[in-house]
């Protein structure tokens, strides 16, 4: 009997969780268009541009975010009509405790979870990148980027780099000027008009370019008008944007933090918090799922009002949480890994308090 149960509660789960999320998704995509179908129209958007560059591209985000709410409404709506209809007495009288009927929540969880950490680490930064784009020619009007103007990055060991401004679009630099040491004397510097990426070979140009080689007697000029070379750096290390993170998968997210620290390039912070939130994003879902069947197993007064309303103020909590905690890894004052785990290990805690403190 009691594997019957188990697939029944998974499989309800599954509906109610799959219908939560699909009505937010309809929900917010109405709402969104009614709010931006000006704009689409005022700048040129085609409705297949709409539909499938944006709104398409957008459904892995929205997935991938209201998951955990949708998991927790589905746990305390079912949960709790099984405790107004006295059936979880009946498993408790049958010999059957509440950690054992935790089993198939938790399966459903854990597999939810995974999904979860998969498209957000594969499927959504594809899609995100795509739908940037999109937002970028259509929407925004302001710029999410961290580097604006006078850049400095650290090419080499002993070499430095100064762009005056970067154009991300067009991978190009103007007005940049490299610093070549031998310890702290200043041996040589190149100033270049003009540096773009070509992306046939994989290689900068430089153009307009002035070199001044120093010595004893003064120093030597030298002057080029266009010439490639190969730098330790990359479009991405002037172009970064305080949403980079998002539109990488978890491979390219480990060689974007390695890019930054190489160059030498602050606000290191920010990106890290970023990723470690990203990949203890998932265990929210576990931890909503354990809270949600203690909380809803015990019948109350009002019914599943009272599950809602406590609910909301859960989910409340966790989110305002992790927005507490994350500027605090964004200006150093915690270590970026203890700022995004943080919320989830205390919520933890009190998903055990509610577990043990429920009527077994």
């Amino acid at each position: 009997m009691i594997k019957t149960f188990d697939k029944y509660i998974f499989f309800r789960m599954l509906l109610t969780s799959s219908f939560v999320v699909g009505l937010l998704i309809f929900i917010f995509i109405i709402i969104d268009f009614s709010e931006n179908s000006g704009e689409f129209t005022d700048r040129g958007a085609s409705l297949s541009e709409i539909w499938y560059d944006y709104y398409l591209n957008y459904i892995p985000e929205m997935i991938r975010l209201v998951s955990p709410v949708a998991v927790f409404a589905a746990c305390l709506w079912l949960t709790g009509q099984m405790a107004n209809r006295l059936e979880i007495i009946a498993l408790r009288a049958a010999g059957i405790s509440l950690y054992r009927l935790l089993a198939p929540y938790m399966v459903f969880a854990i597999l939810v979870a995974a999904t979860i950490s998969y498209l957000d680490g594969y499927v959504v930064p594809r899609s995100n990148a795509i739908r940037a784009e999109f937002e970028q020619k259509y929407i925004m009007n302001r710029t999410e980027r961290l580097d604006r103007n006078r850049i400095f990055r650290q090419e080499s060991p002993d070499r430095l780099m100064l762009v005056n401004y970067f154009d991300i679009r067009q991978k190009t630099g103007y007005r940049v000027t490299f610093y070549t040491f031998d310890d702290d004397k200043l041996t040589e510097t190149m100033e270049v008009g003009r540096i773009s990426w070509q992306d046939s070979t994989e290689k900068w140009r430089l153009v307009n370019g002035t070199i001044k080689k120093f010595n004893d007697r003064g120093y030597e000029e030298i002057s080029f008008d266009e010439r490639d070379t190969t730098l330790n750096l990359y479009p991405r290390d002037f172009g970064r944007t305080s949403s980079d993170v998002y539109q990488l998968t978890y491979p390219e997210i480990r060689d974007y933090l390695e890019s930054i620290e190489r160059s030498g390039a602050g606000g290191i912070d920010m990106p890290k918090v970023q990723y470690y939130g990203k990949l203890s994003y998932p265990f929210s879902i576990i931890l909503v799922t354990i809270i949600g069947v203690a909380v809803a197993s015990v019948r109350r007064k009002g019914g599943r009002g009272v599950h809602i309303a406590v609910g909301l103020v859960i989910s409340f909590l966790y989110l305002a949480l992790m927005k507490l905690f994350e500027p605090f890894g964004y200006t150093g004052a915690m270590d970026p890994m203890h700022a995004a785990i943080a919320p989830h290990g205390i919520f933890f805690i009190v998903a055990l308090f509610l577990l043990f403190s429920a009527r077994k």
